[in-house]
């Protein structure tokens, strides 16, 4: 079981970062393109998560005899998430501090030039580019960076293992004779 749970987290954790990893072998990790990062982000987070409800099916054929509580069911699938967040959150580092440490300004930058193609006042960007400031400055502490970047996909793992959880939980059905 402890196998399926670590085979599972370390696959899903890889899925997750092949976007990362392809734009660091390309050399291309600090050319962002905000347009569509967040589509391919999610999807390769659900792609990735898919192995939670493969790991808890496994677990529950193989090693349960067919059985598993829907607590079992989500602590496996919660396994594989915390797995999976980990190697996000390592790679995430790895790309920020070598690649992409200019990050946070970028992002800014564009979420300004969005607000100003939107027609927002000059109130408003004034107010939206402090807070980009706050952010990136917040944003250069390990911990913060650490957090924000755990709270991008441990969200996505845990909406999976609930609905995997729910999905595969299977109790031993009582034999009618003992109904009688």
């Amino acid at each position: 079981m402890k196998k399926t749970i670590l085979i599972c987290g370390l696959i899903a954790g890889l899925i997750s970062t092949s976007l990362f990893i392809g734009l660091m072998i390309l050399g291309k990790a600090g050319d962002e393109d905000f347009k569509n990062g967040m589509l391919y982000g999610y999807t390769l987070m659900i792609l990735a998560f898919s192995l939670i409800f493969v790991g808890t099916k496994i677990t529950r054929d193989k090693y349960n005899g067919g059985e598993i509580s829907f607590g079992k069911a989500f602590r496996v699938g919660l396994y594989i998430t915390l797995i999976a967040s980990t190697i996000y959150v390592i790679v995430w580092l790895i790309d920020y501090h070598f690649f992409n440490p200019d990050f946070a300004e970028k992002y800014g930058a564009h979420i300004l030039e969005k607000l100003k193609a939107s027609g927002a006042s000059q109130a408003e960007i004034t107010k939206q580019s402090g807070e980009m400031v706050r952010f990136s400055e917040m944003y250069k502490n390990p911990l913060f960076n650490v957090l924000m970047t755990y709270s991008e996909i441990l969200p996505v793992g845990l909406i999976v293992s609930l609905i995997s959880a729910g999905i595969l939980k299977r109790k031993t059905a009582i034999p009618k004779q003992a109904i009688n």
